[in-house]
């Protein structure tokens, strides 16, 4: 029965893709809304949830076999999302720096083309600079990356700059720098925030991982947890107590992405 259900879990992760909308539904459900997903490209989150599953199989039951996966699956979807948010500050980053160097740039006397060069040199990220070239070039486009809320308003921002420079021959070097300091402002805000609530986040994570440890203590000193989560009173408890630590993180979680966002 494992067997089967590894093989169907397999078949779906790698069936081929042609469509853009259904890999779109991917990405959300593996949290990747905020990036390219490449055509064929295995995802993380579900990919770590078969595996998981297939390790529980082969050395459980199959209960602890599907809660290993969807334990592992949402662990790694974590990952994935946190390491998007950390992509997401390295653009806003990069695009500061590259307003920064734009506004400098026009104030200086500086044609609109030649600073738009200078400003895309200064990202030093490639994507960013592409953004940020295309609102400066190509203004009634639109933002050139939707997906991301922030990094969408600060380039529809630097857009409707540019258009309101065109027709009313404003200066573009006081907007791009009073942009700039906006999301310099806007990250110092963020840091230290998150500063803030490194503490309680430090704790939740450490309670989480309590029951883990209570059970290798267990086992150290003699007794038998991992036989009682075999038997029926303790397939009870294991499946009460991974949904009871799978609410409290994510209660956590949501705690402190309000304080933050």
């Amino acid at each position: 029965m494992s067997g089967a259900l590894l093989s169907a879990a397999l078949a779906v992760l790698l069936w081929p893709d042609r469509g853009a909308a259904r890999r779109a539904r991917l990405a959300t459900v593996t949290g990747r809304a905020g990036e390219r997903v490449r055509p064929g490209a295995l995802p993380v989150a579900p990919a770590a949830g078969v595996v998981a599953t297939a390790v529980g199989g082969s050395v459980s039951t199959p209960l602890v076999a599907a809660l290993a996966g969807v334990v592992a699956f949402l662990a790694a979807r974590a990952w994935v999302v946190g390491r998007r948010g950390g992509r997401t500050e390295d653009q806003l980053l990069a695009l500061t720096e590259g307003l920064g160097a734009l506004a400098a740039d026009l104030r200086s006397g500086r044609s609109l083309e030649a600073a738009t060069g200078t400003a895309v040199r200064a990202c030093g990220d490639a994507d960013c600079g592409r953004a940020l070239a295309r609102a400066l070039r190509s203004p009634r486009s639109g933002p050139a990356d939707p997906h991301d809320p922030a990094l969408a308003e600060a380039l529809g921002r630097i857009s409707g700059a540019v258009l309101l420079s065109e027709r009313t021959g404003c200066s573009l070097a006081a907007v791009a720098g009073a942009v700039e300091d906006d999301l310099r402002a806007r990250r110092r805000h963020r840091l230290e925030l998150r500063s803030a609530v490194a503490a309680p986040r430090a704790s939740a994570m450490l309670l989480a991982g309590l029951p883990v440890l209570g059970l290798a203590m267990g086992s150290g000193l003699g007794a038998d947890p991992w036989g009682v989560l075999t038997t029926g009173n303790g397939q009870v408890l294991l499946v009460g107590g991974v949904a009871l630590e799978l609410a409290g993180i994510a209660w956590s979680g949501r705690l402190v992405r309000r304080v933050v966002t």
